[in-house]
């Protein structure tokens, strides 16, 4: 048995949005006991909290561990080993940044998850699509006008892989649950990092789209869509996907649509303000950089709009190269439009209902993983203490201090 006993903290509640004082109790991995004055087994390790506050451990549902450079064209040409060592830094440090589970949003695969969970690297809980399904010329396609061949090899370190047709998407997405991805990932309208599409074109057809989404549910998992425009995300939602990754250029009636279909939206504001400071800087073509304003002002007025509607948000960053440092400002962000308490949900009982794992991660309640974090100051009396890291004082994963 290996256990470790948080003592005397302010322990957040973020289904009630009270606090509690009390201790934590972990044991082999899972929280067994909270309460006031637990009693620490034989051999437990002991923290004093001193009232610091307790919250679950931060889940971010849109990242690229693999993504070192902005420049997502020049991944495929990258040896795997080389991505792969990037990976564990990126990974690593966004465990050291309170987040103990993430979603991958296309580029990691079982192998990343199996070396996290094995402990060969630090690093969040990693969920994996493998790569994302892309139309010739979508998001996914990283070749400029004048390449034709695309190698789309698994051993390359692209974030997608290409595929037309009805047929084709079908064998693509079995491909990707062949090997252990947790969601699919399909390239729904334009985006910013690709070289050949625009913003608010729509990509693949009706009939494509609820083939991918078939597959995904005969498998019992589900379709997440890069998608900007009100029609690309009307498209999508009624081709039955789950989670719309963006959402920037919504309007109202898709957020009705959200609430129909049970839909989370996954907004990721951070990561064009910093690809319009920094994205040159860290790769971004000049052409992808100019495509970045399309998308900045729009992206917190839909976030309010959605949040006004009741649509289910989860909280993502989807940040690139050297920008993955800016992970935590999400919720600077997020905060002049929601209650510390929303963005708080956001990281955590959302992202894990998101993620299919409600109950496991994104709470305190006893049975659930030991993943926490300790902070130095109160969130929900400022958000801003989640958005710097120096608040945090301690990170436990898997009922381990880490």
């Amino acid at each position: 048995m290996t256990a470790l006993l948080l003592r005397s903290g302010n322990l957040l509640d973020v289904e009630s949005g009270e606090y509690a004082e009390g201790d934590v109790l972990c044991v082999d991995g899972r929280i067994a006991e909270i309460g006031p004055g637990v009693t620490a087994p034989e051999g437990a390790q002991t923290v004093q909290l001193s009232g610091a506050t307790v919250l679950p451990g931060l889940i971010d549902a849109h990242v690229h561990v693999t993504a070192a450079t902005a420049d997502l064209g020049a991944l495929p040409s990258w040896s795997p080993s080389y991505a792969t060592a990037h990976a564990a830094r990126i990974m690593g440090q966004m465990l050291d940044r309170g987040f103990t589970t993430v979603r991958d949003a296309s580029g990691a695969d079982f192998g990343l998850a199996d070396a996290q969970a094995e402990g060969l690297i630090r690093g969040p809980r990693l969920a994996f699509c493998g790569k994302a399904l892309s139309q010739t010329g979508g998001h996914g396609d990283s070749r400029p006008r004048g390449t034709r061949v695309h190698d789309g090899h698994q051993c390359c370190a692209g974030l997608g892989r290409i595929a037309d047709g009805v047929d084709a998407v079908r064998a693509a997405a079995r491909d990707e649950l062949r090997k252990g991805a947790h969601h699919i990932k399909v390239m729904a309208s334009g985006g910013v990092a690709s070289p050949t599409d625009r913003i608010d074109s729509t990509q693949y057809s009706m009939d494509e789209l609820r083939a991918i989404v078939a597959e995904a549910e005969a498998a019992n998992r589900y379709v997440a869509a890069h998608a900007y425009t009100a029609r690309s995300v009307s498209r999508a939602l009624r081709a039955g996907i789950r989670s719309i990754e963006h959402g920037n250029l919504i309007d109202e009636s898709n957020v009705a649509e959200f609430v129909e279909h049970d839909a989370f939206l996954v907004p990721t504001l951070v990561t064009y303000w910093a690809l319009k400071t920094e994205g040159r800087e860290f790769g971004l073509p000049e052409d992808s950089w100019r495509k970045v304003d399309e998308v900045l002002g729009a992206g917190l007025a839909a976030l309010e709009m959605a949040h006004r509607g009741g649509v289910k948000i989860a909280y993502g960053t989807d940040l690139l190269g050297g920008m993955h440092r800016h992970q935590n400002e999400e919720f600077r962000i997020r905060g002049d439009v929601q209650q510390p308490l929303d963005v708080i949900r956001s990281a955590t009982s959302t992202a894990a209902d998101l993620l299919g794992m409600t109950g496991e991660i994104g709470t305190l309640r006893v049975g659930a993983l030991a993943d926490l974090v300790v902070l130095d100051a109160d969130p929900l009396a400022d958000i801003a203490a989640l958005a710097d890291p120096k608040h945090l004082r301690h990170v436990v994963q898997h009922g381990a201090l880490v």
